[in-house]
């Protein structure tokens, strides 16, 4: 697993949104797109996330109204991951910054997003004990949200 890349595995299925969308339109990109978070730039550059967990924590809970720009509940600054990096290697930032989905930038451009249940796909199949436990790891976190 040590030799396996963040290009390798990383969905390029990638919606990006210029911050003043309304949080509406995001959700509804994110709907008919199929995709679990939007990066949210500015002027093309990438500048945060709004992640489906975000809409249930700092818009439904909140009450925030639609149209509502995704800017204001975007979480920033911006956790990446470059695509040589090592599936191992992302998944101890995820591990760290306890997070589930990490934009895949190169020339300060979005070109994928690699996911926990990425890693956990392409790990159930190898034999790595270290790679094991940092998956049973996120499971755990996943299970505890």
């Amino acid at each position: 697993m040590d030799n396996t890349f963040v290009n390798q595995v990383m969905s390029k299925n990638v919606l990006t949104s210029e911050k003043s969308t309304s949080l509406q339109d995001a959700a509804q990109e994110m709907k008919s797109r199929n995709v679990g978070c939007v990066v949210v730039t500015d002027k093309s550059k990438p500048i945060g996330i709004v992640t489906e967990r975000d809409f249930v924590t700092k818009v439904a809970a909140e009450g925030r109204p639609l149209f509502t720009e995704i800017s204001e509940v975007m979480s920033s600054p911006l956790i990446t991951v470059e695509p040589e990096e090592t599936i191992w290697e992302a998944s101890e930032i995820m591990k760290e910054k306890l997070i589930h989905k990490l934009p895949v930038i190169e020339n300060e451009q979005v070109i994928g997003v690699i996911t926990t249940s990425d890693i956990v796909r392409i790990s159930s199949v190898g034999s790595d004990s270290q790679m094991r436990k940092i998956c049973d790891q996120i499971l755990m976190r996943m299970k505890d949200e």
